[in-house]
């Protein structure tokens, strides 16, 4: 690691190990560092705690925190992580040190410039999250087919409009699509009855965080 990068620092609001609790990769031990800030204002966010407070990390700091725990499997999340101008850094320096990455982005910044080898879970914004105007479109020509689409659906107008997306981009032929039920505004067993209807190639992705330890902090 450079001096320039060892010096380089990032605004963390948290760093902990915890099972991933979403995406393909849910149930697997994993580092998250989350990164404080966001530009958006989602009407479900469960981690509004991280726009703002945190400390100054420096990335060789990071990378030393996130070397006490034995997973290869981190995950870079916010917030919105691509906020922070070193989270393009931080990617690429935990890929070179052979760890596993994912990266939890809202689907409003560019990722093109994100480390090919990152996984990255491109949450697009449905019109009941209050942010839909938000969508980086362009986004979708940056996915490969190792990285994932997610929609947070709150309604069954959500579902409808997603659907609608999902065979307007060919989206499922791009790379896995999830499609979540929002917490306390749709039921998933709701979710799962109009994904087999409709026989949809999405996966259904429940918050298995959540039905472990709730919305505790840190899990």
């Amino acid at each position: 690691m450079s001096n320039s990068t060892a010096s380089t620092s990032l605004r963390i609001s948290e760093i902990f190990y915890s099972l991933q609790g979403e995406s393909t990769r849910v149930g697997l031990p994993t580092v998250f560092v989350r990164l404080t800030g966001c530009p958006l204002r989602c009407t479900y966010c469960d981690t509004a705690y991280a726009f703002s407070g945190g400390n100054n990390k420096t990335l060789q700091e990071i990378m030393e925190d996130v070397a006490t725990y034995a997973t290869r499997y981190v995950c870079v999340t916010g917030g919105e992580p691509l906020a922070q101008k070193g989270c393009l850094t931080l990617l690429q320096n935990l890929c070179d040190a052979g760890y596993s990455v994912s990266l939890e982005t809202s689907g409003a910044l560019d990722v093109s410039k994100v480390d090919s080898r990152v996984s990255k879970i491109l949450d697009i914004k449905t019109p009941a999250s209050g942010e839909v105007s938000k969508n980086l479109w362009d986004n979708l020509f940056h996915l490969n087919s190792h990285d994932e689409i997610k929609f947070v659906l709150c309604d069954v107008e959500d579902y409808v409009w997603a659907r609608q997306k999902l065979q307007e981009h060919l989206l499922a032929e791009k790379c896995t699509v999830l499609f979540s039920p929002a917490q306390g505004q749709l039921e998933a067993r709701e979710l799962a009855e109009w994904i087999l209807r409709d026989k949809l190639d999405v996966r259904l992705q429940v918050q298995l965080h959540k039905l472990l330890w709730g919305n505790q902090q840190g899990k």
